[in-house]
């Protein structure tokens, strides 16, 4: 058992009342780590010296913020090796995918670095004699973080780098599941020389710290990935402050398979988008919406290479983990239920798996379900986790209109060798982000967001880094 401390004004601390949370292990069941379960008092304590701190902070240049940001990395690259070792303990994605998280969230902090000389203004003629026009960008002042558990490292670094860089200070409240390694990261900032209250750590329940914060006038910023629920109820707290929100919300991606199709290579991109890290990405495929005329090729290939995926213990690098926490694992079978009751069937998996090995934790099947409509709970409900419903469609057309029928549009997927087919789809598909003819992926330099229920505002590039900014007009008589 080992105890991570939560992280205030440059200090690691306990809760208030001493009071503590559990942190289980996905794989076993096994609770392997404590942390703070924090108070209201220990959320205003956080409030209070971030605002202190913020006032310097936005004071340097930025090129100076960058430096400790290129610090960061360096630490977080340095203790490379403990932080797979927790993504693995904490959330279960197997060891090769948790090197990929640390290697993003050093991507993300360097990227953020690299924007502080790209921090523009605007100088516009004014109608008036002897005076000019500026339009400045700076900083909201005190933002908040609210990560999800299925990348708990990574959305760290997403959402701190660009904040900091641009002049605000931060507080991060992680997951209940995966505090862990926030812990951790915190002690890299401490070592990078990071001024006291730049950066702020709270762990424990969204009634006891969230909420605190999220109705905090302090905070100006917000910045949540998680679900739409979520998503909505802080739209709804943080309303009487009109708090600045960049909320990236869940969605149920479309996996368009048109009969033109490279079939070999949709099959192991369908494969990739929806069981990598145990299907819990937000923009995993959610769905297959595939042409009649190759359903059946498209629905053998699908399942001979589902069979292939390896389940096991993370730390051994099999293909797929664990689903991270229990009530999702309960969620995900109840959707599977609810499908195979609707008519739809589980060709592939469906259960949680047989062994020893798979007794306790948090297990389940990669599954396969055929014989699925619009109706299908898997496919009107997001997942997220390792379900994969097959729908049979006519044509493009209908394929479109199931995926814009949707409440949210985060991403969707389009195979087909078509131009006119893939341009009229970039007009039409109602969606933040759209992956033709190609498989799951995320560039630092693009833009993560969400259209309708997915979501507003967004992270990566140079659009989110400019989220993190407000606007300021001067007019200037000489």
């Amino acid at each position: 058992m080992t105890y991570y401390q939560c992280f205030i004004d440059n200090e690691f601390v306990d809760a208030s009342n001493g009071a503590r949370m559990e942190v289980s292990d996905p794989a076993t069941g096994e609770v392997w780590a404590e942390v703070p379960a924090c108070t209201p008092r220990d959320a205003a304590r956080a409030l209070e010296t971030s605002a202190r701190a913020q006032k310097d902070w936005q004071m340097l240049p930025p090129q100076t913020r960058a430096e400790f940001l290129y610090g960061i990395a360096k630490g977080l690259e340095a203790e490379r090796d403990l932080l797979e070792e927790l993504l693995v303990r904490e959330q279960g994605k197997p060891r090769a995918e948790a090197a990929a998280e640390v290697t993003d969230t050093i991507r993300y902090m360097t990227y953020a670095a690299e924007a502080a000389r790209r921090i523009k203004g605007e100088i516009l003629p004014s109608d008036n004699p002897r005076e000019q026009m500026f339009i400045y960008r700076v900083p909201y002042g005190v933002t908040l973080g609210l990560c999800a558990y299925n990348y708990p490292l990574a959305l760290i670094g997403r959402k701190v780098g660009p904040a900091l860089v641009t002049g605000n200070t931060m507080i991060l409240k992680p997951h209940e599941a995966t505090p862990v390694t926030a812990s951790v990261f915190c002690r890299i900032c401490l070592e990078a020389g990071l001024p006291g209250g730049v950066i702020n750590m709270v762990t424990g329940t969204g009634t006891e710290v969230g909420a605190p914060l999220v109705e905090s006038p302090t905070i100006r910023m917000i910045t949540l990935t998680g679900s739409i629920r979520a998503g909505q109820m802080i739209a709804k707290a943080s309303a009487k402050n009109i708090t600045a929100l960049s909320l990236e919300l869940g969605g149920s991606a479309p996996f368009i398979v048109l009969k033109d199709a490279d079939l070999e290579k949709a099959v192991e991109a369908a494969v990739t988008a929806r069981f990598a890290n145990a299907g819990q990405v937000c923009i995993c495929s959610e769905s297959v919406l595939v042409e009649e005329a190759i359903a059946d090729e498209f629905t053998e290939k699908l399942l001979k290479r589902v069979a292939e995926i390896k389940l096991g213990d993370p730390k051994t690098d099999a293909g797929m983990g664990p689903i991270t926490t229990a009530e999702a694992l309960a969620r995900i079978e109840r959707i599977v239920d609810d499908s195979v009751a609707g008519g739809a069937t589980a060709a592939a998996g469906g259960n949680k798996p047989d062994g020893a090995e798979f007794k306790d934790g948090n297990w389940y099947e990669p599954t396969v379900l055929t014989g699925a409509d619009r109706e299908t709970a898997a496919v009107a409900e997001e997942i997220f986790g390792p379900v994969l419903p097959i729908v049979r469609v006519k044509d493009y057309e209908e394929a479109l209109d199931i995926a814009n029928a949707r409440p949210d549009g985060l991403s969707a997927y389009l195979w087909t060798r078509d131009p006119a087919v893939y341009m009229d789809a970039i007009k039409r598909l109602e969606t933040g982000t759209i992956f033709l003819n190609s498989g799951i992926t995320g560039m630092v330099q693009g833009y993560h967001n969400g259209h309708k229920l997915s979501g507003l505002g967004g992270e990566d590039g140079d659009h989110g880094l400019e989220g993190y900014l407000q606007k300021r007009t001067v007019y200037m008589a000489y």
